[in-house]
């Protein structure tokens, strides 16, 4: 189980970017949920004596059942000096704090706001996982942010 929110086009790092800090797959921020073309996953991170360090490393892939997407660890979430002591790093009531990007590229901030908020909670996730689970490709804001 992982805390999963989401971030957007709109807030991402900066505002108004599909900026990523440590690609794998994408140049940028993207997929669409396809074990192929997984979508952009953002993990807490830490600085360790001057040195960054993951939660989970780049290019670790994972099944959001509820979403019914792949997602590719590609970027980080938190920021400044010490981002161990955010959220991100910390988790959320002792879950992992997963963040997903949701584009909204083509949309208003408040239309993908009002998406993240649909699936953002506490969730099964599959870390890791075979090729086969059932996907509903697309990006996420932009495919009516579809839950099960």
């Amino acid at each position: 189980m992982v805390f999963l929110t989401g971030y957007s086009y709109w807030d991402n790092t900066p505002a108004g970017s599909a900026i990523i800090g440590r690609p794998v797959i994408h140049d940028v921020a993207g997929g669409v949920g396809t074990y192929t073309d997984p979508v952009t996953l953002a993990v807490g991170w830490r600085i360790y004596f001057g040195w960054h360090f993951e939660d989970f490393a780049p290019g670790t892939r994972f099944y959001i059942p509820r979403l019914r997407k792949y997602a590719i660890v590609e970027d980080l979430c938190g920021d400044g000096p010490k981002p161990q002591s955010g959220p991100c790093h910390i988790g959320w009531n002792g879950h992992t704090w997963l963040d997903i990007y949701v584009d909204g590229s083509t949309m208003t901030a408040e239309v993908a706001d009002h998406c993240m908020e649909q699936f953002t909670g506490v969730q099964a996730v599959v870390i890791n996982p075979r090729p086969g689970y059932r996907v509903v490709p697309g990006r996420i804001v932009e495919n009516n942010c579809k839950v099960f």
